[in-house]
């Protein structure tokens, strides 16, 4: 707004048995009418996501306003002309709850409320591009609140961008204004706070949601993860991401580390490239594509809501079972995958073996389904 910003960032290195440890002191001071707030945050650089930061405004309906709107359940789109009018019908006619959302930002919130369990704080950022308003308000509380660094660029002429959330018989259907997400730009990667935080982080996920808005910027970290032999993770995050910007999916997918994606979009990116329809062959497939550091083999992760998770890895694949949840229990699958990932990244980003990672994974998804979207206002209970 009117008033300056500033933001004071100290970066010191400790030298730890030749380990590098990196403490981000960022000190925000912003002038306000009311007396100034200052704020600290700390990061200790594990993992950073970079994505769409989006405030989900969602709500039950009934069929006939899926058909008013040509929307189908368990699916992800970006919003046409004809769906503007559908943000303002939900919170006028539906009672419609305004929750933090944005696939990678849910994934990093959920992941260092994970982290906590394990007693490691502050050990998490995420950037997107987010506008100057309520909005960006309540995702940046939400995201502090949790123990995430949220370091957003701002854009002062657009307004943040929100995503409907139409539940019924507890499936979901989304649908993106991505608004001021979508001007996310490689000059805010430039910045010295920016800069820090990547630099100190050791993992990186981005869904692949962020493919329409900025392939540099994704390239900018993919780079750096690969210069750095740090861990670069991605997520095809819907079929028309696999359909539509197949150019941007070809150009991510050589530097992921690991691919994550969910039964759906497996099956879409299988049709795109003649893979088949056996999904553990299509995992095989995947993982053995081209990769940027042949050294490092990728790994892929293929979710199938209550049916098993296929994992496959360097020529072998394996299925980790499910627990299923009871029917009554289910809220909504709002954030289910995205919970996924950051259960899985919770357990990856110390070292845990992949049946660990999985478990935490089915774990944090099996509790996400029971509450609105990605709701995390208890303390996490996870006992790894």
């Amino acid at each position: 707004g009117m008033f300056p910003l500033w933001l004071a960032s100290v970066l010191f290195i400790l030298v730890q048995r030749s380990k590098y440890s990196f403490f981000l002191h960022l000190a925000c001071l912003q002038l306000n009418p009311e007396p100034p707030v200052i704020t600290m945050s700390t990061f200790n650089g594990i993992l950073m996501g970079m994505g769409n930061p989006l405030l989900d405004i969602s709500a039950e309906v009934g069929q006939e306003m899926l058909d008013k709107y040509d929307l189908k359940l368990d699916s992800a789109i970006l919003a046409e002309e004809k769906h503007l009018p559908v943000y303002k019908e939900l919170i006028d006619n539906h009672n419609a709850g305004f929750i933090a959302g944005g696939a990678t930002q849910n994934s990093i919130r959920v992941a260092q409320w994970m982290l906590k369990a394990s007693k490691i704080e502050d050990a998490t950022a995420f950037m997107g591009c987010v506008g100057d308003d309520e909005y960006a308000k309540t995702l940046e509380d939400c995201a502090s609140k949790d123990g995430v660094l949220a370091h957003y660029m701002k854009d002062e002429s657009t307004p943040t961008g929100t995503c409907a959330v139409l539940v019924k018989d507890g499936e979901r259907s989304l649908v993106a204004n991505l608004a001021a997400a979508n001007n996310f730009k490689k000059s805010h990667l430039e910045t010295d706070v920016a800069k820090a935080i990547y630099s100190s982080a050791q993992f990186y996920y981005i869904a692949g949601f962020f493919l329409t808005v900025s392939v540099e910027s994704l390239e900018i970290i993919a780079e750096h993860a690969l210069a750095e032999k740090k861990t670069f993770c991605l997520n095809l995050s819907a079929p028309f991401i696999i359909d539509f910007f197949g150019d941007a999916v070809a150009t991510a997918i050589p530097y992921a580390d690991y691919l994550f994606c969910n039964e759906s979009e497996a099956d879409a990116y299988a049709k795109k490239h003649g893979l088949g329809d056996d999904l553990k062959e299509v995992a095989l497939k995947v993982a053995a594509m081209p990769k940027k550091d042949e050294s490092r083999p990728r790994t892929v992760v293929f979710t199938q809501g209550s049916k098993s998770t296929i994992v496959a890895y360097n020529g072998t694949v394996t299925e980790y079972a499910v627990e299923p949840l009871e029917k009554d229990k289910l809220v909504d699958t709002n954030g289910a995958g995205d919970a996924f990932v950051g259960g899985f990244l919770s357990e990856l980003v110390q070292g845990k073996e992949m049946e660990d990672c999985v478990k935490a994974g089915h774990w944090s998804a099996k509790y996400i389904i029971q509450q609105p979207g990605t709701t995390i206002d208890e303390t996490c209970a996870y006992k790894a």
